[in-house]
């Protein structure tokens, strides 16, 4: 299996975690009540939802377009 496949899978479940982790914590009580209040998410929420889809969405393109050694 070459070596930029492997990073890639890697880095794909890595972003699918943390995508895992904002979904989770964007569903807790106190995450509803404060996007009900304030009409958006918290920032940490909102940085593992856009690190886990960056981290996911670079993974499955290093897996596909990597170099092939």
């Amino acid at each position: 299996m070459p070596t930029n496949m492997l990073f890639g899978i890697i880095i794909l479940v890595a972003g699918v975690v943390m995508l895992g982790f904002g979904l989770n914590a964007s569903n807790a009580p106190m995450e509803q009540l404060s996007e009900t209040v304030t009409g958006r998410y918290t920032d940490m929420t909102m940085w593992y939802l856009i690190v886990g889809a960056a981290a996911a969405c670079g993974g499955v393109a290093l897996m596909v377009f990597g170099r092939k050694t």
